[in-house]
């Protein structure tokens, strides 16, 4: 080969490889663009102004007189109208002046905070600082002797943390609800894992949505949500739902089945861990119905130490599943 094809060639794979690892390294920008949306609420300005909204309307609207701010979010909804989360049109003004307009698509309708499935709350959540400071300390967790990153960035679980920060343990519980609108997409598909259960235990069920759903579905179904006192001592049971505060290490009540949605994701893999076959069969559980998110053969390695005889995957939407797994 030419030296210098040889040398173009060399170069163009180093500037590739730059820009792949800029793009990895500034995916946070991303992120943290959406939650600074989910909080200046302009999603909802949008929605209720009633039709696609112009800078200048935007700017109006969230109170921002400051051009140097006006400037920024201009910058930010071109970031978000690049990444899919708003519409961008352009028309000509009065004076023939070309005027952005934005308007909502999909992925933002789901932020609006009146929306049934609204995962504003599931955006604040997931970015909040409790949650990324352990991101900032794997190394040392890698080195150390804490069994999560979230202990070694806070000195105690995800669950102490929360009864010790009350503002993100509710923040949190307002999340799972909220995340747990989505289970009826869940129920269209997959009615027949619910189907011949009399009784159900939702494990770490927090405020009941999902139990609601899925009990309103299943009427004969005798559902109980399982959570910590402070989660659940002030809600109320119906006919067939039932709150009920513990300790989920300690005991869980009798039942055909628990669901255990989104709680293994969020450290409590040790729960399975501590729940053997003999349990289940001591307790008369027959099986463990998990809506959650992992690889395949990381599950088929959690199930099978933790002594279970066999599992079923349902792919549901996006990047969760839906797991049977039986004693």
């Amino acid at each position: 080969m030419d030296p210098v094809q040889a040398q173009a060639g060399a170069s163009n794979e180093l500037l590739e490889a730059q820009s792949h690892l800029y793009q990895h390294v500034f995916n946070y920008i991303s992120s943290m663009s959406i939650k600074c949306v989910v909080q200046l609420g302009i999603p909802d300005i949008i929605h209720n102004h009633g039709k696609p909204i112009t800078l200048p309307e935007l700017s109006s609207a969230l109170e921002i007189h400051d051009p140097t701010k006006a400037g920024a979010i201009h910058r930010l909804m071109r970031l978000l109208v690049h990444n899919g989360f708003f519409a961008q049109t352009e028309v000509h003004g009065n004076q023939q002046q070309e005027e952005e307009l934005y308007d909502l698509t999909p992925s933002s309708r789901i932020l609006l905070k009146d929306n049934v499935m609204s995962l504003s709350k599931s955006v604040l959540a997931s970015l909040h600082p409790a949650i990324m400071d352990p991101w900032h300390v794997l190394e040392s967790w890698v080195r150390g002797d804490k069994v999560t990153p979230f202990e070694n960035a806070h000195g105690m679980d995800f669950w102490n943390y929360a009864v010790q920060n009350p503002a993100f343990g509710t923040l949190y519980d307002e999340a799972l609800a909220s995340d747990s609108g989505m289970v009826n997409l869940v129920l269209r598909d997959c009615k027949s894992v619910f189907e011949g259960l009399d009784t159900l235990i939702d494990v770490g069920g927090g405020t009941g949505t999902c139990a609601k759903i899925i009990s309103e579905a299943f009427p004969n179904l005798k559902f109980t949500v399982l959570d910590l006192p402070r989660v659940v001592s002030d809600l109320r049971d119906s006919s067939n739902l039932k709150f009920v505060g513990g300790d989920m290490f300690e005991l869980i009540p009798s039942a055909d089945a628990i669901l255990l949605k989104s709680v293994l994701t969020i450290g409590r893999r040790g729960l399975l861990e501590k729940m053997p076959r003999s349990y289940f069969k001591q307790r008369k559980l027959g099986k463990s119905v998990i809506i959650d998110i992992r690889y395949e053969k990381e599950w088929e390695k959690l199930f099978l130490e933790a002594g279970f005889s066999h599992y079923k995957i349902i792919p549901l939407f996006g990047l969760r599943s839906l797991v049977e797994v039986y004693p």
